[in-house]
């Protein structure tokens, strides 16, 4: 009953893909050429990660401009390593990560993560 108080719409399930092995991020660069992609990455150790991805969730929309990928960064560390390096962003956790045509075109992390911002964002590209 509480929820309802503070809740202005219905959650929506994210379609999240889950980044979990090295050779997805292929897959991430193929599908950036025909729409962006979000990475979404999280610690799952951190309360501050949990409560940027609850806003994050509680935001989304289904008719998002984005393909959304979620990256577990404890359990894939390798994966979370390997984003830094090839989209040339510094590690931050939680982070979110724009790609359009195979690179990193926006990112931002912690409290700057909005989905708002990143719908906006994504449909520049």
């Amino acid at each position: 009953m509480l929820g309802k108080l503070f809740s202005s719409k219905d959650k929506v399930s994210l379609p999240w893909k889950n980044l979990e092995d090295l050779s997805q991020l292929e897959e991430v660069d193929n599908s950036s050429k025909e729409r962006p992609v979000l990475l979404f990455k999280h610690s799952t150790r951190c309360s501050i990660s949990a409560m940027a991805l609850g806003r994050f969730e509680r935001s989304y929309d289904e008719n998002a401009s984005f393909e959304p990928y979620y990256l577990d960064l404890i359990s894939h560390r390798d994966i979370s390593n390997e984003v830094a390096s090839r989209y040339g962003v510094r590690h931050e956790s939680p982070q979110a990560i724009l790609i359009r045509n195979g690179k990193a075109v926006f990112d931002t992390s912690h409290m700057g993560i909005c989905y708002d911002e990143l719908n906006t964002e994504s449909k520049k590209l």
